[in-house]
């Protein structure tokens, strides 16, 4: 029998060390940044430096947009606050359209003096204390309720306020054949404690079943795994709607794209594995087109997306503080940027280009930054050209998780710049001094 005809297609590749024309040896300075000369901003605002790039988030978002639109006729996209919860990177979003999605009262509040509507606002997370609850409910916002406790916490608050009723979803952990499986948070489909959470929600006069959610796990490299989940999704919708005679008005597919960093241990380069923006809606929207929906309703698909849209904008900028030989005869490069402010430095081997012109002489590198510890390595070994003191260097694709998960640890946080998209340069969060530190602090009379 004739295998089936399928179309060929045109791949880019960019393996990273060996390929098959042999070992790569070429590098290229890195001197602007959206045409902003790299030693400019240095010299203007310090080092370390982070920068974002407005224009390529707006790209990015707009590519994610489309591939969905393109496929579906009802997308959401809700900007994954503790991605990176700086208010002008959220502000960004929000001009494209973006909906908030939080995952704490702190993020529920910044996401409120964002100038967010509250029933644009998705409050997902395990911890919501009752405070958080009642200002989510008064604001008419989207509450995913992560466990049974959150669930009767939610009917006592409603007891109190005779006049109100919530707006609520499940979030749904399952089986997609991706292992370990996320089912720390949300209710689990197998084992039918999605289904139960459904009908004590049912019972609830008070409690409007508005939408399902799932976000079965980041950096998710099979497009495939996204098919299970919106196929046990649409499940859960399709028994609701047969139970109770209305229909689920929204699916919320979470997040978990990934981003063309390269994970630690990845052979090839993260760029030439993973799936593309319309992998993921091919697989997600095939599978709740071809359900069985009647075209008027469809629900609506929500998609918390934050890593994919953000760390190809951000870049962080550093100095060369010193060089060495390490006693296996290799060489080390101490940088001013640590793992304090590069926590994504843990799982990525980030790229890293010089600033300036170079000698065509390379040698492999550890990558160390300032800190008295030991963990405190940007890259254990990469292929640079010989760096000296003082020279500057670039780390790409930084945007995510490294300004909300940065500690102000021996050294301060350092200045972030946003370059908008006429290539003019704004400070939107300033560096740390030790007034902000200190500040907080209270020293006990008996010891001053």
């Amino acid at each position: 029998m004739k295998p089936t005809y399928e179309s060929p297609i045109i791949k880019k590749l960019n393996a990273g060390m060996m390929n098959k024309f042999g070992s790569r040896t070429e590098y290229t300075p890195v001197k602007f940044i959206d045409n902003v000369a790299v030693a400019d901003l240095m010299d203007q605002y310090g080092s370390p430096l982070f920068v974002i790039s407005e224009k390529t988030i707006r790209q990015n978002y707009q590519k994610a947009v489309k591939a969905f639109k393109m496929r579906y006729p009802k997308v959401q996209f809700a900007w994954s606050y503790k991605t990176n919860y700086l208010d002008a990177v959220c502000q960004v979003f929000h001009q494209e359209g973006s909906w908030a999605e939080v995952v704490s009262g702190f993020e529920y509040q910044k996401a409120l003096r964002n100038g967010v509507p509250g029933n644009l606002i998705i409050f997902n997370g395990p911890d919501k204390s009752k405070e958080d609850l009642m200002m989510a409910i008064e604001n008419r916002s989207l509450i995913h309720i992560d466990h049974f406790d959150e669930l009767f916490m939610l009917v006592e608050i409603l007891e109190e306020k005779k006049d109100m009723k919530a707006r609520v979803a499940i979030r749904i952990n399952m089986d997609t054949g991706v292992y370990p499986q996320w089912d720390r948070f949300g209710f689990n489909y197998e084992n039918g404690q999605a289904w139960n959470a459904i009908v004590k929600i049912i019972a609830q006069e008070k409690l409007q079943l508005e939408g399902l959610h799932c976000h079965i796990g980041t950096y998710m490299l099979t497009a495939n795994a996204y098919v299970v989940a919106a196929h046990k999704m649409c499940e859960l919708a399709l028994a609701y709607a047969n139970t109770t005679g209305k229909n689920i008005k929204y699916l919320d597919m979470g997040g978990g794209f990934c981003s063309s960093n390269t994970l630690k241990g990845s052979y090839l380069q993260g760029s030439d594995i993973i799936p593309t923006f319309n992998d993921y809606a091919e697989a997600i929207t095939n599978t709740i087109l071809q359900f069985g929906f009647r075209p008027d309703k469809l629900p609506l698909l929500i998609l918390e997306t934050g890593r994919a849209l953000i760390d190809e904008a951000g870049y962080l900028l550093g100095t060369v503080l010193a060089t060495k030989r390490l006693a296996d005869g290799r060489r080390a490069t101490i940088l001013d940027t640590g793992v304090n402010i590069l926590f994504t430095s843990f799982w990525y081997n980030h790229r890293v280009s010089p600033a300036q012109d170079f000698t065509l002489h390379a040698e492999e590198t550890a990558l160390y930054g300032p800190l008295c510890m030991n963990i405190d390595s940007i890259r254990e070994s990469i292929i640079l050209p010989i760096l000296k003191k003082d020279d500057r260097i670039v780390i790409h694709e930084v945007g995510a998780y490294n300004m909300t998960q940065w500690m102000q640890f021996i050294t301060l946080r350092p200045n972030v710049v946003m370059i908008d998209t006429s290539e003019k340069v704004h400070i939107i969060r300033k560096q740390e001094t030790i007034n902000t530190v200190v500040d907080c602090e209270i020293v006990p009379e008996h010891l001053k």
